[in-house]
């Protein structure tokens, strides 16, 4: 689509009219944004924790048909308002620049004509004959090459090559200037014609399908539409968002924001904001809960494992949601569940947290471990592990929040089982754990950052190879950001040899180690390497039959054993769990029950007695 836009259109164009109409979509966001709360919470939520008739439930199920119109609407006014600001942003500049040009013709009594070409008059003398230079018309350069153009071969005195030009140089004192004039005009209407069109284009794109059905086809072209935006305004809103600065820098930067300003960056970067660590939790759930629903039409209709796999997640993730927001109403004590993170980069981002991490006194940000990936059991089970250690310690403390993070790329079994566990190099490898490091410390920076709470009491949790990922993260420059307190659950070892290297001292380490969970007792990898071969069955079988066990030197595969007296950390109690094979419950039963009170209460009040800052409430294990 091209833009016919004159050079007089562009003087007399009042911006503050595109202003006034962005006000105008974003006010249509926000009034379909509060619409949405009303009809989840007063109408479709009250409506549910109180009726249970058929005719109640089908009421329900409009209100919710309802309640995605509104988020629909949210979104794409959100985006005719960010496109009409970037229009109205862009244009700032090209009229400015035309304003200029036109001022200093004015001061020079230039006539600028129609076409944009300037008159000069006539102005100093032919040295030949002592006449006066005519005067002539400059027609305006905007950088591009239009065979046949005036520019180049106009009447008179007006061509660089016409007949009667004076080549190069043309020494009529006003030429120059008229021509920088004209030149500065042909290029701000250059310029603002490029922007005109490139946001009718998009604003042309922006238009809802008929009738009230809104499911994925219909997110997938919301998505479009958020790139069709983004591509249009260059991304201009991106580069005022602080990437590389640190989580405390961000939320200062948001803070600073006007409402409006914050609902622009809401409606066309959803998936940034909503990933970006300093940025209120709130907001980020907020975020998030749109940027699913779109990475849920991404994913559907997609052949593949791995798609199939993430679409399965998502769409876990969002029923839960749903039914925490149900059980909310039914159970003023449900915490509430907040969507802090969603990706699909790598094997899944998502962090999900019970409790708002702002207000509470108390944080837990669990890392789960090996095999771990954005799929329908990390919604059910880790989710739920982060949901049962926040419930157990708002007992203790109301004031109590936890999460499960999913911020890096934990080693996937794939094929790989247990027979085999040990001689798969990127299980084994410590790299995954080094990688995601620093994504970790930069979640916690951000949690301690938008914490209300001038000291907030913080717990890093590490279950299986995620200990590997806290260890890790406590030997970055500064260790874990507000960490207090640090729990390993089900460890192969953390990567140093003594709780006291973890930074927090080591009356703050505490560790959960089921004595039928053969991943903390893995042996040592020089112990491995000494028994040269496995004998029968692969490595994991051999240890477990005795082959290759632990030596009695507290080492294991990643380091000292944390639950050793040699490591130094407060060891808990937990039931001894399932054995290995031998109870039918698989290779690692006991290892995956540390959070589960209806499967090991003990552990997971421990747990919830450190996160919600009653550690002396623990039941002491002896070290191995």
């Amino acid at each position: 689509m091209t833009s016919s836009l004159t050079w007089q259109q562009l003087r007399d164009l009042k911006l503050t009219e595109l202003d006034d109409a962005a006000d105008s979509w974003g006010a249509a966001s926000r009034h379909a944004d509060a619409a949405q709360t009303r009809v989840d919470g007063d109408m479709g939520g009250a409506l549910s924790k109180t009726q249970e008739s058929e005719s109640a439930k089908a009421a329900v199920g409009r209100f919710k048909r309802l309640s995605s119109n509104y988020e629909y609407i949210k979104t794409e006014c959100g985006l005719i308002r960010t496109a009409v600001t970037g229009l109205s942003t862009e244009l700032a500049s090209p009229q400015r620049r035309l304003k200029e040009a036109l001022a200093d013709a004015a001061a020079n009594s230039y006539t600028v004509n129609e076409d944009g070409s300037v008159d000069y008059p006539a102005g100093g003398k032919n040295e030949l004959t002592k006449q006066p230079i005519p005067g002539g018309k400059a027609i305006g350069n905007n950088g591009m090459f239009v065979p046949g153009s005036d520019r180049w071969t106009g009447p008179g005195n007006n061509g660089l090559y016409g007949p009667g030009s004076h080549g190069l140089i043309n020494p009529n004192p006003h030429h120059a200037k008229a021509q920088d004039i004209a030149d500065r005009i042909s290029m701000a209407v250059r310029d603002a014609r490029e922007m005109d069109g490139r946001y009718q284009r998009v604003l042309s794109k922006l238009k809802a399908a008929d009738g009230l059905t809104v499911d994925s086809k219909t997110w997938a072209d919301a998505a479009a539409d958020m790139d069709a935006v983004r591509d249009a305004s260059h991304e201009f809103m991106k580069r005022e968002i602080p990437l590389d600065k640190s989580p405390a820098e961000r939320k200062e930067w948001w803070d600073k924001l006007s409402d409006e300003q914050r609902q622009e960056f809401l409606a066309s970067y959803p998936d940034v904001l909503g990933n970006l660590d300093g940025i209120p939790a709130v907001v980020r759930d907020e975020a998030n809960r749109e940027n699913l629903d779109l990475l849920i039409a991404k994913f559907e209709g997609k052949d593949g494992e791995t798609a199939e796999a993430r679409l399965g997640g998502l769409k876990e993730i969002r029923t839960q949601l749903e039914l925490n927001a149900a059980e909310q109403l039914k159970n003023p004590k449900e915490p509430p569940m907040l969507l802090l993170s969603i990706g699909d980069e790598g094997t899944g981002r998502a962090a999900v947290a019970f409790g708002n991490p702002d207000t509470s006194k108390n944080v837990a940000a669990y890392v789960p471990g090996l095999g771990t990936a954005l799929d329908s059991d990390f919604a059910k089970n880790d989710v739920k592990r982060a949901r049962d250690t926040a419930v157990l310690s708002r007992e203790s403390d109301p004031s109590s929040a936890a999460i499960v993070w999913l911020g890096y790329d934990p080693p996937q079994l794939g094929g790989v089982d247990a027979e085999t566990l040990l001689s798969n190099t990127e299980v084994m490898s410590a790299e995954r754990a080094e990688k995601g490091a620093p994504a970790y410390n930069s979640f916690m920076s951000g949690l301690a950052a938008t914490n209300d709470h001038d000291d907030p009491h913080m717990t890093a949790i590490g279950h299986s190879y995620g200990s590997r990922v806290v260890g890790a993260a406590t030997q970055e420059a500064g260790g874990i950001p507000g960490a207090d307190d640090i729990v390993l659950l089900g460890s192969p070892g953390v990567g140093v040899d003594k709780a006291e290297d973890l930074g927090v001292g080591k009356e703050h380490v505490f560790v959960g180690a089921a004595e039928n969970d053969p991943v903390t007792m893995l042996p040592s990898k020089k112990e491995v390497a000494a028994a040269g071969a496995f004998i029968g069955g692969g490595p994991l079988l051999s240890y477990l039959a005795g082959d290759i066990a632990d030596q009695g030197d507290d080492d294991i595969w990643f380091g000292k054993d944390p639950a050793s007296e040699a490591f130094g950390a407060n060891r808990f109690k937990v039931d001894d769990g399932p054995r290995p094979l031998i109870d039918g419950e698989g290779p690692t039963p006991a290892h995956s029950n540390y959070f589960n009170p209806e499967k090991d209460r003990v552990s997971a009040e421990n747990i919830a007695a450190v996160v919600s800052g009653h550690p002396e409430d623990i039941t002491p294990e002896k070290h191995r």
